[in-house]
This record gives C-alpha cells, sequence and structure tokens, in this order.
C-alpha cells in the first residue's frame, strides 16, 4: 500500500458563468466539487493506474466530508485525521461561452493545533505499519511547524518506509536533511544544471532528486544526472502541454521509486503523465460536470514523444 500525505488537503468549487444580469447579479450553475491537493492527486492518479494506495492528511469541516466524499466516488480510500477548522476552498468560475480564463479565488488553509498535530502523528505512525512506500505532498496548514515534514521523514526511515518528499521552501530546507528517498521540486533553469539545485539536495541528504525546470525534469542521484524533455508530436509542439501537472509527475515517479526502474524509464513515464494533464480537472465530453480523469490515450502518445539524455 502507497500512502500519500496532504496536510494541506483542499476542496475545489467550481461554477459555470452565465451572462450578466440587467441587474449586475451574474447567475451561476450549482457547484462541482472535487478533492485537491497534490497528495490528493497522486493517490487518484495512482490509483488509476491500479496501485494500492491510501490518501491520509488533514481534514475538518463540511468541505473535509465533502474531500473524503469525492474520494470515496474515485475508489481511493482514506484516512484522514479529523480537524477542527474548516479545510481550504478554492473557487473557480468559468464563462462555457467565453474562452477567456476563469476567476479562480483561493481560502487560507485552517489553523492546526499541537493537539491535532499529535493525534496525525499517532496517525501517520499506525499507517506506516505495512506500507510500501509513503509520499508526502504540498504547502503546510498555518500552526505546523516548518520542520513538520523532517519529523514524518524520520518516523517512515525508522519504520524501513521509503520516503517521497514533494515540498519547496522551508518544509524543504527543513526535511531533506532527514534523508528522503526522493525530492521532487520545482526551480529555476539557472539553478537545475548540472552542479545545481538537484546536485545541492543531494549533498544537503536526498538519495535522490528529480527538479521539475519548466517542462523538463532533471534527475540527479549521487552517480548519475538525467534530462528528459518532451520533443514536438505530429498534432502539437512539446510546449502545448506544458506547464506540467505537479501532481501527476509525483506519481509518476513513484512506482519506478518502488520497483527500482532506470531513471529513463521512470522519467518517461512520469513526464508523459505530467504533460497530459493526468488527474487534472476537466470537462466531461458534451456535460457540465468536471471530473479527475487520466488520459490513457495522450499518455500512450507521449510517452513515444519523451526523450532522456544524460545530462553533461
Amino acid at each position: 500500500m502507497i500512502v500519500t500525505v496532504t496536510l494541506n488537503a483542499a476542496l475545489h468549487v467550481a461554477y459555470t458563468m452565465g451572462d450578466a444580469a440587467a441587474d449586475d447579479v451574474t447567475p451561476i450553475s450549482r457547484p462541482g466539487y472535487r478533492a485537491g491537493g497534490r497528495g490528493v492527486t497522486v493517490a487518484r492518479v495512482l490509483r488509476a493506474f491500479g496501485h494500492d494506495v491510501l490518501a491520509a492528511g488533514l481534514a475538518g469541516g463540511v468541505s473535509g466530508e465533502l474531500i473524503v466524499q469525492d474520494l470515496a466516488r474515485s475508489g481511493v480510500p482514506t484516512a484522514f485525521t479529523l480537524i477542527r477548522g474548516e479545510s481550504r476552498r478554492f473557487f473557480r468560475f468559468a464563462d462555457p461561452e467565453n474562452d477567456g480564463p476563469a476567476l479562480r479565488f483561493s481560502e487560507p488553509g485552517p489553523y492546526i493545533t499541537t493537539e491535532e498535530l499529535g493525534r496525525f502523528a499517532a496517525d501517520y505512525r499506525r499507517l506506516l505499519t505495512g506500507a510500501a512506500a509513503v509520499v508526502l505532498c504540498g504547502s503546510l496548514p498555518d500552526g505546523l511547524p516548518a520542520d513538520t515534514y523532517g519529523s514524518l521523514v524520520t518516523y517512515a526511515a525508522e519504520a524501513g518506509v521509503p520516503v517521497i518528499l514533494d515540498a519547496g521552501g522551508e518544509e524543504l530546507k527543513h526535511a531533506v536533511g532527514h534523508g528522503p528517498d526522493l525530492v521532487v521540486a520545482e526551480s529555476s533553469a539557472a539553478e537545475a544544471g548540472s552542479g545545481g539545485f538537484g546536485a545541492a539536495l543531494i549533498r544537503l541528504g536526498a538519495a535522490a532528486a528529480a527538479v521539475a525546470v519548466g517542462g523538463q525534469v532533471h534527475a540527479v542521484t549521487p552517480d548519475s544526472e538525467w534530462t528528459a524533455r518532451l520533443e514536438a508530436t505530429d498534432d502539437e509542439g512539446a510546449g502545448a502541454c506544458l506547464p506540467l501537472a505537479r501532481g501527476a509527475l509525483v506519481a509518476g515517479l513513484v512506482p519506478g521509486q518502488l520497483l527500482g526502474w532506470s531513471w529513463p524509464d521512470r522519467l518517461r513515464h512520469a513526464l508523459a503523465l505530467a504533460a497530459g494533464g493526468a488527474g487534472s480537472w476537466t470537462r466531461a465530453p458534451g456535460g457540465a460536470e468536471e471530473r479527475d480523469r487520466v488520459d490513457l490515450v495522450a499518455y500512450e502518445r507521449l510517452l513515444d514523444a519523451v526523450r532522456v539524455e544524460p545530462s553533461a
């Protein structure tokens, strides 16, 4: 079983907008709901490929209940630790008759108390029993110390469970020294080349690193470095599928980490998923409801377009 952890899970709420009325009240549709957060996306994509997964983390209030319900509809079992606060929400307003960008609004995350963190830590350590791997993803909500991921990496290492860490900023800075098996991060082009950000993560304690830079992914280990990029396909340029879907990229790297695939095979699988928008929220053909999906046709097409080369 692969355990994904999303400490700042979100409920995505989508509305379809109509034309503005004369009295300045704009009609909208009934909302569509989707569980969000990168760890949630990782669980959903892994489940779509037949992996045994469990989505854990923190969730609370009505939003938390809807997050759990949405994952259940996708066949993803959950073990969220309940909190008193309301899980954050993202709002999206889109006009189907207008090609312009959708309006997006984000709430702050809930404040997590010391007692709630303690309950989660106990739940997490129980989940490590029998886990094949744990994936720690995304930002931390208010109230959690910056070294929270570091503690979770240490607990997993003590239990002999491999850790894939997807974080940035202070969370990454504090966690990498605890020795995660794989760090997934983003970087600028200037930082990511040979001797750059990925190499720095190795020096700080990561066993391996995969750094997304625009539409490319650089993988660094203590003894090798690889770069994966998407070449132009017959019907679209390589840049048409970018930016990469971060959650799908992380999910794509998990099977290879567990099964010992070569880095070229890991990167081909992960980049094809991420460039194809696996796990993104897309409109069902002919319908108003939007749902997560993995487009296997796009994945197979893009798989042949990924080129992986040793980095100079």
